[in-house]
């Protein structure tokens, strides 16, 4: 937009212009496997391993065509920021779900294997948010038994 006349109109206008808030965003693409319980209370994880073990309640989908390591430069300092809000979309069969959490400046984004969200402040190498609103056991059943039965995921990570 282009604003033409007196340098003062010009300051007066631009304070009337709409405020826009930098969202970034990385998505991951992933396979349900016969294994997902979604059972886990304080996690949940998308890994790029092409199996699941019983043991693994917390992984909601498997074979994933990224990792935390290969996400965008900008992306990753904007959630390595106290004040980011995250919101993590899980779209499977056409259901949608999401939830937020909090980014951290010790995120590192490093993990080639797995991008894990987390109820808790615990951080490591896979962590993509903290503080979420909810874990693996808060996915609807039916997104649950979809990804059982092993329906296609995508996780859209949205930052602010």
């Amino acid at each position: 937009m282009i604003i033409v006349g007196h340098p003062t109109v010009q300051k007066d206008a631009l304070k009337t212009l709409p405020r826009f808030r930098l969202c970034m965003q990385e998505v991951i693409r992933a396979t349900g496997h016969h294994n997902v319980s979604a059972d886990h209370t304080s996690t949940f994880e998308v890994t790029t391993d092409d199996f699941l073990t019983p043991a693994g309640d917390c992984i909601l989908a498997i074979e994933a065509d990224c990792a935390p390591s290969s996400f965008d430069e900008a992306f990753i300092q904007a959630c390595q920021d106290h004040d980011a809000n995250i919101t993590a979309t899980i779209e499977v069969d056409g259901r949608n779900q999401s939830l937020t959490g909090c980014g951290h400046p010790d995120l590192t984004f490093a993990s080639d294997r797995s991008a894990v969200a987390r109820t808790s402040e615990y951080i490591d190498d896979r962590t993509v948010m903290v503080s979420a609103d909810h874990a693996a056991s808060g996915f609807d059943d039916d997104v649950v038994s979809a990804l059982a039965d092993g329906a296609e995921l995508t996780l859209t990570l949205d930052v602010e």
